[in-house]
């Protein structure tokens, strides 16, 4: 069985936590960051983490692409009924990453926002998700780096997010994975304060609970944000 760590903390600036994760006990990890005003996010971020164990805690595995992109649309209609019956919650939204690691052999993901999952296979960091964001497509141009992404001012302006509008478009994919590889999901709260090669090296030298120790290092770094992490080790 993999191992999986989890943390999740309101950060240095914030006043509530709008971050919400689970790991479904089948064999996958979600993270979510919640958007609006009041505690719409947070609504919204664990609208969307209920939806998605229900779903899968229902459909019999192996859960491929078509599974974890189904249950991240079925809780885009929940976010946007919710909203449309609560008006403290109108125009709240959501990110969504997800991976399922329970074939041993592969990981199944799915993705909507600027949360990020990645893979650590040996000394090598990977981002496996692409950024839904204005910032992220400036990257892609080369009209900034990414480490100037990470100060940008409009680094929190997304181009997709799950529970906006009717439909949501999904990134869904898989990869192979080997025993003592590692999965990172990750809300911005983390990746803003904390850069890839420091997000290794903690991964690497802390084993006994590496989420606590990201968390911990976005915390030190300012924790300008709500800050999650959820770790699986592969085995």
């Amino acid at each position: 069985m993999a191992k999986t760590f989890a943390y999740t903390d309101v950060g240095q600036v914030r006043p509530t936590n709008e971050d919400a994760a689970a790991i479904v006990p089948q064999g996958c990890a979600i993270v979510a960051d919640g958007m609006g005003g009041y505690a719409a996010g947070e609504v919204a971020s664990s609208l969307l983490v209920e939806t998605v164990k229900q779903v899968l805690t229902q459909t019999p595995q192996p859960w491929d692409e078509e599974v974890l992109r189904g249950a991240i649309e079925e809780a885009n209609t929940a976010i946007l009924n919710e909203a449309a019956k609560t008006p403290a919650c109108e125009g709240m939204g959501t990110t969504a990453t997800l991976v399922d690691y329970s074939d041993g052999k592969r990981a199944v993901w799915a993705h909507v926002g600027d949360s990020r999952l990645y893979l650590l296979h040996g000394d090598e960091l990977h981002q496996v998700t692409r950024d839904h964001s204005d910032v992220a497509d400036l990257v892609e141009a080369g009209t900034i780096t990414p480490e100037e992404a990470r100060r940008h001012p409009k680094k929190n302006v997304l181009t997709r997010a799950v529970g906006v509008e009717e439909t949501v478009k999904v990134d869904a994919g898989c990869f192979p994975v080997e025993r003592g590889d590692v999965l990172l999901l990750a809300t911005d709260g983390l990746t803003n304060m904390i850069g890839d090669a420091e997000i290794a090296r903690l991964i690497r030298e802390h084993p006994n609970d590496p989420a606590y120790a990201l968390g911990a290092a976005a915390n030190d770094a300012g924790g300008r944000d709500n800050i999650t992490a959820v770790v699986v080790v592969c085995s």
